[in-house]
């Protein structure tokens, strides 16, 4: 059975690319445009890794992982933020909520898929 994967952005194209890099892999990919919508997919199913934008309408990438991190069953899931942000603030808020890594866009799909299999189980 492939990993599932739970990614969150409220980009089309890059929800396109990720995505598709991530299908070509192997991976089963749930798709979410905002961290609201994406707390309808954390129905208990087993998913193997969250990769979350930050800046979303309805509930950004922080809000999301503390509300994903209320959740006993994904509180050891872990959580990549790919973002065009790059300040070491933002990291720490980040790392603080419970985010496990950090992927700067634009990205190189060889670089998302070494850092995914840094932190996937």
């Amino acid at each position: 059975m492939s990993k599932k994967i739970l990614f969150v952005d409220d980009s089309e194209s890059i929800r396109e690319i990720v995505s598709f890099t991530l299908q070509n892999e192997g991976y089963n990919v749930l798709i979410s445009d905002n961290g609201k919508n994406a707390l309808d997919h954390l129905d208990g199913q087993e998913i193997s890794l969250i990769i979350t934008d930050l800046h979303m309408p309805e509930m950004n990438g922080i809000e999301l992982i503390k509300e994903i991190r209320k959740m006993e069953a994904y509180q050891r899931t872990p959580i990549l933020f790919l973002t065009t942000e790059s300040q070491t603030e933002k990291k720490m808020e980040a790392k603080e909520a419970g985010a496990t890594g950090w992927i700067v866009k634009p990205f190189v799909p060889a670089k998302l898929l070494a850092a995914i299999n840094k932190v996937i189980r």
